[in-house]
């Protein structure tokens, strides 16, 4: 499969398909470079891991974010990926992927936020060294969503029906209890502040009420300033070269339509045929038609 193929497969993907794919991209970047600079995944993720000490936090403020792309080892990100594949399309069934990757973005700022909160007031914790890594908290804070905003829906679990809220409860319970006793208490309340801000999502947007809609507005503002729009310069048009731009309106229309046409005649043959049925030059022609 060619680098286009990738690209377009990437592109036409799910979100949750696509949070996949980033989130073992950097787990096999990281476990690639550290055998290449023979050093530990933990040296070159240093500046993008939670730290628990507010002054670090200060000079690394994106680690609140980045920390929730990456993981310890392959089991690490295997379940978290597992779990994210299970439950993300129950979300997507019923919202936008904008407002999937709100809940999945914000789900990690939360817990990421307690994480650092209970390292900083807790005395059992306090004192000791850590940082957050994962993507759990996110994880958690689409399952707990979902089971909260159709608690009664059911997942077949090998040879019976589970309703999600069993499911839901179960979690919550079970790393609550872990906490005293683990190793990992620091990932465990990571875990409930996503899940915390997965429930009290659903619960207001079941009130009509969407807690959400300002980080989506932050997300379209980020992503306007890579949007580069060409501007053009203001030129005087004289009544003799009104025929001249008529005509080459009329040419770029005609060229448009033509475009238009082949791909929706790709579109119907992938349809019919699949994707891998078109040609080299259908396949480039339609990769370029999507970045135009």
């Amino acid at each position: 499969m060619t680098t286009n193929n990738l690209l377009y497969q990437f592109k036409t993907a799910n979100i949750v398909i696509r949070l996949i794919v980033i989130n073992a991209a950097l787990f096999l970047s990281a476990t690639l470079c550290s055998w290449i600079f023979k050093t530990s995944p933990g040296i070159l993720m240093n500046w993008f891991v939670l730290p628990v000490d507010p002054g670090s936090l200060l000079f690394q403020f994106w680690s609140v974010l980045t920390y929730s792309f990456l993981h310890f080892d392959f089991w690490h990100i295997f379940w978290n990926m597992l779990v994210l594949y299970w439950f993300g399309p129950y979300v997507l069934n019923l919202f936008t992927e904008k407002r999937f990757l709100t809940i999945y973005l914000l789900g990690a700022i939360c817990g990421g936020v307690l994480f650092v909160a209970a390292y900083n007031l807790f005395p059992v914790l306090n004192g000791s060294l850590a940082y957050l890594i994962g993507a759990s908290a996110a994880v958690r804070a689409i399952m707990i969503f979902i089971a909260a905003y159709t608690p009664n829906s059911e997942v077949r679990i090998i040879f019976f029906n589970v309703k999600l809220w069993h499911i839901g409860v179960f979690v919550v319970l079970s790393d609550l209890i872990q906490i005293p006793t683990s190793a990992n208490a620091g990932g465990l309340i990571a875990h409930l502040g996503g899940a915390i801000f997965g429930y009290m999502y659903a619960v207001q947007l079941k009130n009509g009420k969407d807690i959400g809609e300002w980080f989506e507005k932050l997300m379209d503002r980020i992503a306007a300033l890579f949007i580069f729009k060409k501007k053009s310069p203001l030129k005087t048009v004289h009544k003799s070269k009104t025929y001249k731009k008529t005509t080459a309106r009329t040419k770029n229309s005609s060229t448009k339509t033509l475009n238009q046409q082949q791909i929706d005649a790709i579109l119907d043959k992938i349809s019919k045929s699949g994707y891998d049925s078109l040609t080299k030059e259908e396949k480039d022609f339609l990769f370029k038609a999507g970045k135009e």
